[in-house]
């Protein structure tokens, strides 16, 4: 053992030895000076023998400050309807999405962010705001972008239909430099990577949650596949020069048979029904 600051080992061996150094020197050295040697011996030990405890509380105590960086938890869920069915889920922060039918949808929760991926079909998002986390819609080609709104996103084949019923969203093609901002009572669509200049509609009248398509600028296989998440008939996908017909209108979607009859009797097509399954062909 080694007195602090001296480097010398203290044992009973040095102490004798010391003792009768002493002795020799100075004389018999009294009781109580041989009791003040033992004492600083034993004192010398204590403080020796603790050290090692004193280190070791230092460095637990300081890891109680240092807390190692831990992943923020990522939530990720996964919502589906078949055709003919449909849906309202309320997510984490109280914001909710109508699912129509033969839709799927994934939403991720993760460092601060909220992300959704509309992956088929058609929803209706109403955003809870929250400044410091927008929510990022991915469909298809493009992304929107919102903080506290309510706005709609219809994914077909050709192209991605946004209408903004509260609020502004930035709608942008994925991978282009700019999109356009929508703002409440206004359309766009994505198709071929560019986004179309927002134009006017009426919010308040009722739409596909109750029954109900404008179809105001939409194609004819673009309407097709959307009729077709109401279940029951299936019908099939129309070849050109009939997909890419441009039909006018509002309709109700409870009966696509009668509805696309009286489509049908303006553009010059006609509906087959083959083994439960609707066709359109041009009419002769």
């Amino acid at each position: 053992m080694t007195v602090a600051g001296s480097g010398t080992p203290v044992t009973e061996a040095a102490l004798a030895d010391a003792l009768r150094t002493a002795a020799i020197r100075c004389g018999r050295l009294s009781d109580e000076q041989v009791r003040s040697l033992r004492r600083r011996r034993r004192s010398a030990i204590a403080a020796v023998a603790t050290a090692p405890v004193a280190i070791a509380a230092l460095f637990m105590g300081a890891g109680a400050f240092v807390r190692t960086p831990t992943a923020a938890p990522v939530s990720t869920r996964m919502f589906a309807t078949r055709a003919g069915e449909r849906t309202t889920v309320t997510l984490a922060d109280g914001s909710t999405v109508a699912l129509n039918g033969a839709t799927r949808l994934r939403i991720v929760y993760a460092d601060g962010r909220r992300r959704a991926e509309l992956l088929a079909g058609q929803a209706f998002f109403d955003v809870r705001h929250d400044v410091a986390r927008p929510f990022v819609v991915r469909a298809g080609a493009s992304e929107t972008r919102v903080l506290g709104t309510a706005f709609d996103l219809d994914l077909t084949r050709t192209q991605v239909a946004l209408a903004v019923y509260r609020g502004a969203v930035g709608f942008d093609p994925v991978g282009a430099p700019r999109g356009v901002v929508v703002r409440a009572g206004y359309r766009s669509a994505v198709r071929g990577g560019v986004a179309a200049a927002p134009t006017r509609f009426d919010p308040v009248l009722p739409d596909w949650r109750k029954g109900w398509i404008d179809t105001t600028g939409m194609r004819l296989d673009d309407l097709v596949e959307v009729l077709d998440r109401q279940g029951g008939v299936r019908i099939a996908r129309p070849a050109e020069p009939l997909a890419s017909t441009t039909v006018f209108g509002r309709f109700r979607t409870d009966h696509p048979h009668r509805l696309l009859n009286a489509i049908g009797s303006g553009f010059g097509f006609a509906v087959i029904e083959r083994q439960g399954t609707l066709t359109l062909e041009p009419a002769h």
